[in-house]
């Protein structure tokens, strides 16, 4: 992984961490339901944008040099297994 997309996806992923936390929070104490939906859509379009960050840093450092080599359907494969799981 590139470093400054680590960097950015564990200062991401703290704040994520933090956000649910207070999720489970608000649930424990009963709090409205839709401010509680508001809140996990919120945490699932930080966990979209790490996604994004993860994979742009894969595609840079795994995938191109696997195109550049003799690894590019081993590389697609891996890629399009991953999308299958979503």
């Amino acid at each position: 992984m590139i470093k400054d997309a680590k960097k950015e996806s564990v200062r991401r992923l703290k704040i994520i961490e933090g956000h649910v936390r207070k999720i489970r929070e608000m649930v424990e104490k009963d709090e409205y339901c839709l401010d509680v939906l508001q809140q996990t859509s919120a945490v699932n379009s930080a966990l979209k944008k790490v996604d994004e960050i993860i994979l742009d840093s894969h595609l840079h450092t795994c995938v191109i040099p696997a195109f550049k080599g003799s690894k590019a359907e081993e590389s697609i494969k891996e890629l399009v297994e991953v999308f299958k799981r979503r």
